[in-house]
């Protein structure tokens, strides 16, 4: 008769029943009673005694050191802020450090001067204490909360049942919990696996996408539009590496997902048609850098400037402060006037009208001279003004200027000129005609009439 062997790793066969599950619970909780039972004996209630003095003693020692510890690090305000992150996670574990720095050179010394049988539940406390202050360290570097609190509560438990010699066990329960899906076999343990070893790589991954996006944004030689495709493809290979490693390292046969995935693109299609619209877009708008970070762009009353470039859709952040999200399939379909496109010259036209009775030559020179007088306003490019027309009251012009900077705004450099153009016409006597109208009520007796020319009876 064949002997069942059990696979490496700790995990049982399909072949599990619950009665084994129910086996192994039994003798852990036989295996727990003999451990307290231990635990109440007068040598090792005296090692939990002496762990739980040096626990106190920590307490104090940070209770007492921890305020002087805090000066000093408030006092300390030019260090590099990476050195002050370090300086507070120390601090918040003062008492762990401590713990751990009064239990080891006890269990040195009784295991020196004593025998060493002695101090077998120290050394485990002091490896569980040291273990569990590393995991800390360690997961600090973690920016996300969430992930950061997944790994840290499995590494402690791991690293537990590692020192306790109970991993073998606690797999064996884990994988019993479980049900099959055909040739493939879910349980609580490979759940538990994947969870760990795919969040493990997501950090990883994480950690790689910003140190390559960083370094590619500070490389001038490539243009911003490619700058940003660039990271998002390196974000998406790393990301989908990481998640493809991950299920693969569990053992999750990905091939016959296929059919599925398929299904589920089919429908997706469908469902998403604006999203997928506004991702290829995206990547359009990327390749032929038509819109890029920092451009001015005018969309319909929208007049701001391009934030940032996202997947689904670009920041515009106008003037007044507004940020608008517009959908890149709008920048695409949409007729965009991108003021900064292939360089930075732009032309404005004001129009405006004097009286008959001014000079037209006179006026056209003043307003030339006017515009000159702005700041903003180009003289390699000299303004014109053009007569336009011969309106009911007014002679028509239009003044015509060039800038160069329109991401310092457009109403505010026409105001400027208009402003100018004011101060130019006042001071030689131009005058601004405006429509008048005469009303007459019907009626009224005139200033020929008189109550004794009136008709007699």
């Amino acid at each position: 008769m064949e002997e069942e062997t059990t696979p490496p790793g700790g995990i049982l066969p399909d072949s599990l029943q619950l009665e084994d599950a129910v086996d192994i619970g039994t003798r852990l909780l036989a295996e727990g009673q003999d451990l307290l039972a231990n635990l109440l004996r007068p040598w090792n209630f005296y090692q939990i005694s002496i762990a739980a003095g040096l626990f106190l003693l920590a307490h104090l020692l940070r209770r007492v050191l921890g305020p002087r510890i805090r000066a000093w690090m408030a006092s300390r305000e030019g260090w590099p802020k990476w050195r002050m992150r370090i300086l507070v996670v120390i601090h918040r574990r003062l008492r762990g450090i401590f713990f751990v720095l009064l239990i080891w050179p006890l269990v040195f010394g009784m295991q020196e001067f004593t025998w060493p049988s002695r101090s077998y539940l120290l050394i485990i406390i002091a490896q569980l204490a040291t273990a569990w202050l590393i995991v800390t360290f360690v997961t600090r570097l973690i920016h996300s909360p969430v992930i950061r609190s997944l790994l840290r509560y499995g590494a402690w438990a791991y690293v537990t049942l590692l020192i306790l010699d109970l991993e073998d066990d606690a797999a064996a329960i884990l994988d019993s919990i479980g049900f099959s899906l055909g040739e493939f076999r879910l349980s609580l343990l490979l759940v538990l696996q994947g969870i760990l070893i795919v969040t493990a790589l997501m950090v990883a991954a994480r950690f790689l996408s910003r140190t390559t996006s960083s370094r590619i944004q500070r490389n001038e030689d490539i243009s911003p539009s490619m700058r940003v495709l660039v990271v998002k493809a390196v974000q998406v290979v790393l990301y989908g590496t990481g998640l493809y490693i991950g299920l693969k390292a569990v053992g999750v046969d990905l091939t016959g997902l296929a059919f599925l995935s398929g299904a589920i693109g089919v429908g997706l299609g469908f469902g998403l048609q604006k999203v997928v619209s506004n991702l290829v877009s995206g990547i359009i708008i990327l390749l032929d850098k038509s819109i890029k970070p920092g451009d001015v762009i005018s969309l319909g009353d929208t007049f701001g400037w391009i934030e940032t470039l996202g997947a689904r859709y670009a920041s515009v952040v106008t003037r007044d402060g507004k940020e608008y999200l517009i959908p890149n399939e709008d920048l695409i379909t949409s007729q965009v006037v991108n003021w900064s496109h292939s360089n930075q010259f732009v032309r404005l036209d004001i129009n405006f009208g004097t009286a008959y009775s001014d000079d037209p030559h006179k006026v056209r020179k003043l307003a030339i001279e006017a515009a000159r007088s702005v700041d903003r306003v180009l003289s390699s490019r000299a303004p014109v003004c053009h007569i336009v027309g011969f309106g009911d009251s007014s002679v028509d012009y239009v003044l015509r200027f060039w800038i160069l900077d329109p991401t310092g705004g457009l109403t505010n450099i026409r105001g400027n000129v208009f402003l100018a153009l004011w101060d130019s016409f006042q001071e030689n006597g131009i005058s601004i005609p405006f429509p008048q109208r005469e009303v007459r009520m019907l009626g009224e007796a005139t200033d020929a009439e008189t109550p004794d020319e009136a008709p007699a009876d």
